[in-house]
C-alpha cells in the first residue's frame, strides 16, 4: 500500500528505497500494477532484494528504473563516490552515460548491445517460473551481483537460470560486486565456467552492487558493453538516459 500510494501520488517525483528486504517477494503479487501503469513512470532507486521490484516494474509496467544505492545503506552513507554518482544520475544523467570503475576487466572479451536488466542474481533465480517472471533474455544485457553467497551456491543460482531458459538470447553480462561471497578467485572461476560457454562478452568488477562503491545503473534502457581483448578499459555505455 505504501508503494502504491507513493507511486500514484502525482506530488511524489521519486521513490527511493531506504533498505532492501526479503519481503519484496511477498509484495510483488499484491501491488495493483494496473494503477501503477496508469500513474506513469517516475524515479525508482534501490538494489539487493529490490531487484524483485525492478523486474516487476519492467515486465508488468514497462518502466525504466535505477539500480542504485539505498539511502540507509553503508555505501550511501560513507562513500562519497556512491552518493555523487546517484546525484549525477538523478540531476545530470547526460554526464554519467559511460559507467565502470578502474577495476573492471574482461572475463570474456567482446562487444554487445542490449536493453539493461538484472540486479541481485539470487533474486533473479528465485523469480524463475513465478507468475509474470522473465522467461528469456532475448535483446537483454544482464547486470548481476550478490552478497553472502558461497561459490557452490552461486554455481547453483547460475545453473538454474541457464537450465530454465531465463538466459536464452542474452547479449552480454556485466558483473558487479560479490561481497562476502568467498574468495574472489573461486567466484571468478564459477562465473567463467557458467557464463563463458555462452560465447558472449562478460565484464567483471564493473563497480555496482553491495561493494564499498556502488555505481547507479539504469535498467530498461539500451546500452553497449565493451570488453576489449587487449586489456583496455571495460565500460558500459548507456545510449539514452533513464531520466529525461
Amino acid at each position: 500500500e505504501d508503494l502504491e500510494r507513493a507511486w500514484c501520488d502525482p506530488s511524489v517525483e521519486a521513490v527511493l528505497c531506504a533498505r532492501g528486504g526479503y519481503g519484496a517477494h511477498r509484495m510483488v503479487d499484491l501491488v495493483d500494477w494496473a494503477a501503477v501503469r496508469a500513474a506513469g513512470p517516475k524515479v525508482f532507486v534501490g538494489y539487493s532484494d529490490i531487484t524483485v521490484l525492478h523486474e516487476a516494474l519492467a515486465l508488468r509496467a514497462g518502466f525504466a528504473t535505477l539500480h542504485g544505492p539505498m539511502v540507509a545503506t553503508e555505501a550511501f552513507l560513507k562513500d562519497a563516490a556512491t552518493r555523487e554518482h546517484l546525484r549525477a544520475t538523478l540531476f545530470a544523467p547526460e554526464t554519467v552515460t559511460t559507467l565502470g570503475l578502474e577495476s573492471a576487466g574482461a572475463l570474456v572479451p567482446g562487444r554487445a548491445r542490449g536493453v539493461l536488466y538484472g540486479g541481485c542474481v539470487s533474486l533473479l533465480a528465485a523469480g524463475t517460473g513465478a507468475p509474470g517472471g522473465r522467461t528469456h533474455a532475448r535483446g537483454g544485457l544482464l547486470v548481476i551481483e550478490d552478497t553472502g553467497e558461497e561459490p557452490y551456491r552461486l554455481d547453483g543460482i547460475l545453473t538454474r537460470l541457464l537450465r530454465s531458459g531465463a538466459l536464452d538470447g542474452v547479449a552480454g553480462v556485466a558483473c558487479g560486486s560479490w561481497q562476502e561471497c568467498g574468495p574472489y578467485e573461486k567466484i571468478r572461476a564459477v562465473l567463467a565456467d557458467r557464463l563463458g560457454p555462452l560465447g558472449i562478452p562478460v565484464v567483471e568488477e564493473l563497480g555496482f552492487g553491495h561493494g564499498p562503491t556502488a555505481l547507479t545503473i539504469p535498467l530498461g534502457v539500451p546500452a553497449t558493453l565493451d570488453a576489449p581483448a587487449d586489456g583496455g578499459r571495460c565500460t558500459l555505455t548507456v545510449e539514452a538516459p533513464a531520466l529525461r
